[in-house]
């Protein structure tokens, strides 16, 4: 008997029997949502940790060096134009461009008020931060547009310095050359930080050609890790101020390659677990076979009567078996994907259901098919033809 008879066969079955077969089909649907849903989100969070490791679309890859002052040196700017000049004067690194990132947030800083000197940790925002105020008012986008010299203190040093919440309103703070007026002061409970300015302002009164970070772009094939330590080993032995802190380079690469190695081992042990369900799926789908088998006696009966091989016999029904579960394991596979994708609208990342995950889902509900409906196929090709006659 050729294979696409024996096809339409099966697939005659299975619709006569509508009810029963979606029922059975439903532990699988179950199953392969589940794991889909798991791994897909998994992926997800894979790409997104990951998305800084990707180059651009010209081949190049960005990287970063920092460097971080020690003892008094804490607020020292460890890069300046010679140390950008420096790094461009190396060949054999494979640097297309050098620039000093401005960091905007958690600036380690010096603040002169009312005389005295105080380090403080700023953070430049471009818009209202989230701050509980507790007297005066909230920076605003505006301040940022127009530059305005505004500032909000923390309940902490307004006390400290100003020795009350009201006192500190209009008090003057001078940061990098610039006066800042304390226009509102904020509960410093649960928040990082003792003032916040205008990014505008701030920006404007740093100057460009120094900070704590350079950005490093490299050409397309270089070895970014390895030509980045170079650099922070070249700053730490020649850099302008290698005597008053330490530079740096975080191998993200390292570091994140690690992280994805734990989240696909998180993810396929959650997935394992959901996957349990399949095996009570697939006693699911033997049952049912058993039930279809010990129905269609006398049907096995005619065909063996009318020249149908025992093999063939065996086919038809194990073929039943798999179109069964690799029907439910494609809507499973449709499922998952969508309630992956409705779930991380919800997430900071997006759900990635890969071609991966769709080779899973097939190759995974076949295996069921085959595994739980071989038993049954081989009982309906042993039926004695004599034995059903009688």
């Amino acid at each position: 008997m050729r294979f696409s008879e024996l096809f339409r066969t099966a697939l005659r079955s299975l619709l006569s029997n509508r009810k029963r077969s979606f029922l059975t089909m439903i532990g699988i649907i179950i199953g392969i949502a589940s794991v889909i849903t798991i791994m897909s989100l998994g992926n997800g969070v894979k790409s997104s940790i990951q998305k800084n490791l990707k180059a651009d679309q010209s081949g190049q890859q960005t990287t970063t060096v920092s460097f971080a002052g020690t003892g008094d040196d804490v607020n020292v700017q460890g890069f300046n134009q010679a140390d950008l000049q420096l790094i461009r004067s190396q060949s054999g690194l494979g640097v297309t461009n050098v620039k000093i990132k401005q960091q905007t947030e958690n600036v380690n800083v010096s603040g002169n008020i009312l005389g005295s000197d105080h380090n403080l940790i700023l953070t430049a925002s471009k818009s209202a931060p989230d701050l509980d105020m507790l007297a005066g008012h909230n920076l605003t986008s505006y301040d940022n547009q127009v530059h305005n010299q505004n500032l909000v203190l923390s309940k902490y040093l307004a006390k400290k310095i100003f020795k009350s919440v009201d006192q500190a309103l209009g008090g003057a703070v001078v940061i990098n050359g610039v006066s800042y007026t304390v226009v509102g002061v904020f509960n410093d409970k649960n928040v990082s930080g003792d003032v916040y300015v205008p990014q505008s302002t701030f920006t404007g009164g740093v100057a460009q050609d120094q900070g704590n970070d350079i950005e490093l772009t490299f050409a397309k094939g270089t070895d970014v890790n390895k030509s980045s330590q170079k650099i922070a080993k070249l700053l730490n032995q020649q850099g302008s101020h290698r005597d008053q802190g330490d530079y740096s380079y975080l191998d993200m690469g390292a570091l994140l390659d690690g992280i994805s190695k734990v989240i696909d081992a998180l993810t396929y042990f959650v997935a394992a677990i959901a996957a349990i369900s399949l095996f009570i799926a697939g006693i699911g789908v033997m049952n049912m076979m058993y039930i279809s088998v010990s129905e269609r006696t006398q049907e096995i009966g005619i065909r063996l009567a009318v020249g149908a091989t025992p093999r063939a016999i065996m086919w038809q029904f194990l073929l039943e078996s798999i179109m069964l579960t690799v029907i439910g394991g494609l809507i499973g596979f449709a499922l998952g994907a969508l309630f992956a994708w409705g779930i991380s609208s919800f997430l900071p990342f997006k759900a990635a259901p890969s071609f991966a995950n769709f080779l899973l889902a097939f190759g995974v509900s076949t295996g069921v098919g085959v595994i739980f409906g071989l038993l049954p196929a081989q009982q309906a090709a042993h039926k004695n033809l004599i034995d059903i006659l009688r």
